[in-house]
């Protein structure tokens, strides 16, 4: 998924302002330093999905090349998605 600045940006300020009415965190520094951290959380998540993204299509690709004809028969949408899926449960990303 990918977000644009602006919307991981109210995107933090939300789970900021969530955070702070649900009084689960009290605030004992700047706020900025707090939505910094919340904004660059979302970031590396992203960029790990995306990461898992980019390697699930290339042992897709490797694996259909493998099957050479064999590979027409496979639906190439749930071979994609049971890669995904174990690669994110081998990284322990909750996609």
């Amino acid at each position: 998924m990918r977000l644009k600045e602006e919307q991981i940006n109210r995107l933090g300020e939300k789970i900021l302002n969530d955070l702070i009415a649900a009084k689960e965190v009290l605030l004992k520094g700047e706020r900025g330093a707090a939505l910094a951290a919340i904004k660059a959380a979302i970031i590396a998540d992203i960029q790990a999905e995306e990461s898992l993204e980019r390697d699930a299509e290339r042992i897709l690709q490797e694996n259909l090349a493998a099957m050479g004809r064999g590979a027409a028969e496979i639906d190439r949408h749930k071979m994609l998605r049971m890669i995904k899926d174990k690669l994110a449960k081998e990284r322990k990303i909750v996609l």
